[in-house]
């Protein structure tokens, strides 16, 4: 069986890596760049699972699926590429505003807290662990932090943070020695499709689903059983060309990398920091990132500048975080775009609209490392299936 995969982030390398682990399947991935390009080498790889409001339904259930996985996909992976992938392993640590405190426990504002602790307790009947830190706590573990409008923080030992482009070079590496093709540098021109008539159980039904037999790239005609799109904002406009859009719109986000002559804190409890959705991620020594920002278009058609003002008050806010970072060396600043559905929740994990073989791994929007595994594994099950 022939499957095609559009798209090389690591979305598409996880999917390419967990097919080839499946015999009788000959596999083909295309991406116009190199791999780790676009979203996932912008993005901070900050796996927020456990500290997430998410607690039943599908959005856990591929969190928990994701978090499970990695704990086997990056030894397993380093075993075999003898790549390092740099995955912190020291947790989340967020950060909570003094406007938590209330006096008045029945007061309406303290449902925060109280939101919190009922988290702790659901996570710990699901056999995680998840705290509460006073204030008190939080400076003998993170004396770095002097932020004067705290209370204290949530401590997630359980969730991760990893290197999303490193990540992704050993997916595509482990996937090659496992036999699949990698194309880059090849764009998709068209797709061709015809109507296929849909039966059960050998029986005739009478409704008919499109399928799609061939792509037209810059490198000719490739044929397949199977097309997988999971190219991030890419997405869209293939979609289109079969007459069912899916309406992927961009989001600009910008971070920092500074460097101190010295870790922040205790240079052996180096957790990710957040709070009010800024990132102080730790990355070896006394590099950080600082990220990221959320930067919407007004119009559909409109193109995203990325704001120097937003990316400076980032900073500020981590300086109000860690003082000490005042004091860092900016080695660089990025930007990217995170793919975010219109219409739709994030992540798309389905078949494409009125086709028979074209699945949709796209639209994760800031999750895409986080819930690669467990897009690659649904992936698999719906061509097993």
């Amino acid at each position: 069986m022939n499957v095609v995969i559009i798209g090389c982030g690591v979305v598409g390398a996880a999917i390419a890596y967990e097919l080839s682990q499946l015999k009788n399947l000959k596999i083909t991935v295309l991406d116009k760049q190199l791999p780790a390009q676009a979203s996932t080498g912008a993005a901070l790889g900050v796996l927020m699972g456990v500290i997430s409001r998410k607690t039943k339904g599908k959005a856990w259930q591929m969190r928990q699926t994701s978090m499970q996985r990695y704990e086997t996909l990056i030894p397993e992976l380093e075993k075999i590429t003898t790549r390092k992938i740099p995955f912190n392993k020291q947790g989340i640590l967020m950060l909570l505003p003094e406007s938590l405190e209330i006096s008045n426990t029945e007061a309406p504002e303290n449902d925060e807290l109280k939101s919190w602790e009922k988290l702790v307790k659901v996570r710990h009947s699901q056999g995680y662990e998840l705290e509460i830190w006073d204030m008190a706590k939080l400076k003998k573990f993170c004396p770095q932090i002097e932020d004067k409008q705290l209370i204290g923080a949530i401590y997630s030992p359980q969730d991760r943070q990893l290197d999303p482009t490193a990540l992704t070079l050993a997916l595509v590496e482990a996937a090659s020695q496992n036999g699949v093709t990698f194309k880059f540098g090849v764009k998709v021109l068209g797709m061709s499709s015809f109507p296929y008539p849909l039966s059960l159980n050998g029986k005739a039904k009478d409704t008919t689903a499109n399928f799609c037999h061939q792509l037209e790239t810059t490198e000719g005609t490739i044929a397949s059983d199977w097309f997988i799109l999971a190219a991030g904002l890419g997405s869209s406009p293939l979609s289109a060309q079969l007459n069912q859009l899916i309406t992927i719109r961009p989001v600009l986000g910008q971070a920092w990398h500074l460097r101190l002559e010295h870790p922040l804190g205790d240079p052996q409890f180096q957790p990710v920091i957040t709070g009010n959705d800024v990132h102080i991620v730790p990355i070896g020594g006394g590099d950080y990132w600082v990220g990221a920002t959320l930067e919407f278009t007004k119009e559909r058609s409109e193109e995203i500048l990325a704001d120097k003002e937003l990316l400076k008050s980032l900073k500020q806010q981590a300086i109000a975080f860690c003082p000490e970072l005042a004091n860092a060396t900016t080695i660089r600043t990025w930007h990217g775009l995170r793919p975010r559905p219109e219409g739709s929740t994030a992540p798309i994990i389905s078949k494409l609209p009125g086709f028979s073989n074209i699945l949709l791994a796209t639209g994760h929007y800031r999750n895409g490392v986080l819930l690669a595994p467990a897009t690659a594994h649904a992936i698999r099950e719906m061509i097993i299936s």
